[in-house]
């Protein structure tokens, strides 16, 4: 079908608008990837705009060289993989029992759970319940303190609610229970809606910062932005021969960025074909 005129124009437009907000989203890290490798007078007297000026990698040494950073990246990797896992076996758990009719008092269950996005504990109650159960300094305090969030309970339950019954039936009629239904019914047709919300886990996990500094006090057990935070805030950005043309203050945040950052950049490529198709999860039923 031939297109017309307006409709050239409207498609024209579209790719005009939608490319320039594109690039509006794409210039921050780009500034931020110029920055942390541009020497620190160019940064400080506003010469980076677009691309670096005087290269160097000079701010990245002086993170890399801190002492624990390894040890950090390995506690953050640890806390995203293990508390995405415990995140996305509560998360579906709850789901699937919640998306079934037969269950009793499923709608008063359902909104009482409902009540906690509503109504949090607050900072300090929360301190002192994982205080009164001996959870402090602890990594698994962290795994399974933070293992759910409400809404993506929902969200999978109403994902859940959307597979058609039937299937579920002639599973039963084959013999299966609820466990074998889901994990060879349910969860095969949920990949897009698993692989989202375990990104959305995912991205929490790896930026948790408020908590694991409240919790952890052991310097051994610290993620990747605690120690961070403890670098940029803390540490002497002159060095011992006093060099400050290479790096400042400024320089060092932007490093810190592009190195914290990294591992959730270099993942996303792989699950962006599961995150579009999850992008619609919970928002269409039946």
């Amino acid at each position: 079908m031939k297109k017309t005129r307006g409709e050239k124009l409207f498609y024209i437009f579209n790719c005009v608008f939608l490319g320039s907000i594109a690039l509006l989203a794409l210039y921050p890290f780009v500034y931020v990837l110029s920055a942390s490798i541009s020497s620190s007078d160019a940064v400080v007297t506003g010469k980076v705009i677009l691309l670096p000026k005087d290269i160097n990698f000079d701010s990245y040494a002086k993170v890399l060289s801190e002492k624990g950073i390894w040890i950090a990246y390995l506690n953050t990797f640890y806390y995203t993989i293990f508390g995405v896992m415990a995140n996305l076996i509560l998360t579906i758990c709850g789901a699937y029992a919640l998306s079934k009719k037969r269950i009793v008092g499923r709608t008063a269950i359902s909104f009482f759970i409902a009540l906690t996005m509503w109504f949090q504990p607050g900072m300090i109650p929360m301190y002192l319940n994982f205080r009164d159960l001996n959870m402090l300094d602890s990594r698994f305090t962290i795994v399974i303190g933070f293992a759910i969030t409400t809404f993506y309970v929902f969200l999978m339950r109403t994902f859940f609610q959307g597979i058609p019954e039937e299937l579920e039936e002639a599973a039963k009629v084959d013999g299966a229970n609820d466990l074998t239904i889901l994990w060879k019914v349910y969860l095969p047709l949920s990949k897009a809606a698993l692989v989202t919300i375990g990104l959305f886990y995912a991205v929490h996990r790896w930026n948790g910062y408020f908590w694991t500094m409240i919790l952890l006090s052991d310097e051994s057990k610290v993620p990747l932005q605690v120690l961070l935070k403890k670098l940029i805030v803390e540490m002497n950005v002159n060095d011992e021969m006093g060099n400050m043309a290479l790096y400042s203050k400024e320089t060092i945040i932007y490093a810190t960025i592009i190195i914290s950052i990294i591992p959730i950049v270099a993942a996303y490529p792989f699950i962006q074909k599961y995150f579009v198709k999850g992008t619609m999860i919970g928002s269409v039923k039946g």
